[in-house]
C-alpha cells in the first residue's frame, strides 16, 4: 500500500506551525512525557494508525519508555505496571478517542479519576494532547501514510 498523497499538515506548512505550537504548549503544562508517549500510542492502536503506532513506540523508546510498558499498552487495564496516573490518562484516552461508542462518552468516573491525578492546566493538556492524536491519527489513516516513512 502507498500513500495517497503527502501528508496534509506538510502539504499546508502553516498548519504544521500551529500543530507543532499545540505540541509546544502541552509540553510544558507539567503531563509527564512518558504519559503522553503512552496516551498517543494507545488513542493511535485504538484508531488503527499503523504510522502513529510506530512512530509514537519510536518516540516513546527514545523518551526511556520500556518494551514491557509499549507491548502492554494494548492490556493496560490488566497490566501491573502502569501508575494509577497513567492508567486514568490511558482511560481518559480511550474515551475522548471512543465519543461515539456510548451515550456518555466520558462518563464521570473516568473524567474524576483524571481530575484525581491531574490539575486544571493538566487536564487541559492531555485533552489537547489526545485530541490531536486523533488529528493525526485520521490524516495518516485516510492518507494511507506507511509506517516508517517519516524519518
Amino acid at each position: 500500500m502507498s500513500a495517497r498523497m503527502k501528508n496534509p499538515a506538510t502539504v499546508l506548512p502553516e498548519a504544521m506551525q500551529a500543530i507543532m505550537s499545540l505540541n509546544q504548549a502541552v509540553a510544558q503544562a507539567g503531563v509527564e512525557q512518558s504519559t503522553l508517549e503512552l496516551v498517543h500510542l494507545r488513542a493511535s492502536q485504538i484508531n488503527g494508525c499503523a504510522f502513529c503506532v510506530d512512530y509514537g513506540g519510536r518516540s516513546a523508546r527514545k523518551a526511556g519508555e520500556t518494551e514491557e510498558r509499549l507491548l502492554l499498552v494494548s492490556a493496560w487495564r490488566d497490566a501491573t505496571c502502569f501508575t494509577e496516573a497513567e492508567r486514568a490518562a490511558l482511560a481518559l484516552a480511550e474515551s475522548v478517542t471512543r465519543l461515539s461508542d456510548r451515550s456518555d462518552p466520558v462518563p464521570d468516573q473516568v473524567w474524576d479519576e483524571a481530575a484525581r491525578h491531574y490539575g486544571e492546566r493538566q487536564l487541559a493538556a492531555l485533552l489537547l494532547w489526545i485530541s490531536t492524536t486523533n488529528v493525526y491519527n485520521r490524516l495518516n489513516v485516510s492518507t494511507r501514510q506507511e509506517p516508517g516513512s517519516w524519518g
